[in-house]
């Protein structure tokens, strides 16, 4: 099985918890940018996190822990948004991976270097991927996810595992490739 593939749950609910935390302001166009931007920010950091297939197998087995202290740090833990739908998405919401995508979206160095380390990774082989929408944004793609990058805004989840972050960036290329 593809570590791309048994992380897909996980990669899915966590892109559509931040851009529910931090939704897009225009239309369907700027929705579209918008999640398009929050997958590719988590599909790196997701490739980050689980460099191999074995450890994707496990967080699919284990689960990823969900979105309960995300929702408590952006405001989102009301009763309303505790619906039993809501609840069955969120469990595969994963807050490292979150934390590690808001640091990347809000920070493109941190990006650029995500890209670099996952170069010669497992994830990387294959067919080939592009993530221009997290690396390289345009102005309408900077637009259209203002709230999703937003320094400021991502602070308070981006910082909760920065460092981890920064620690697996400095182990460079050969911690990734399994």
């Amino acid at each position: 099985m593809p570590a791309d593939f048994s992380l897909s749950p996980l990669i899915a609910a966590t892109a559509q918890w931040l851009t529910r935390a931090y939704p897009p302001g225009g239309g369907a166009l700027d929705r579209a940018l918008a999640e398009t931007q929050a997958r590719q920010a988590v599909t790196v950091a997701a490739w980050l996190r689980y460099p191999t297939a074995m450890d994707a197998a496990l967080v699919a087995v284990a689960g990823p822990g969900g979105s309960a202290r995300l929702d408590r740090v952006t405001g989102a833990d009301s009763a309303e948004s505790r619906g039993e739908e809501r609840q069955a998405w969120c469990t595969w919401v994963d807050e490292v991976v979150a934390s590690w995508a808001a640091s990347l979206l809000s920070t493109p160095g941190l990006a650029a270097a995500a890209m670099e380390a996952l170069a010669g990774s497992v994830h990387m082989g294959g067919a080939p991927v592009e993530f221009r929408r997290l690396v390289d944004p345009d102005e309408h793609d900077r637009r259209a996810a203002a709230l999703l990058r937003h320094p400021d805004l991502l602070a308070p989840i981006a910082d909760l595992h920065r460092e981890q972050l920064l620690d697996r960036l400095a182990t460079g290329p050969a911690s990734l490739t399994g």
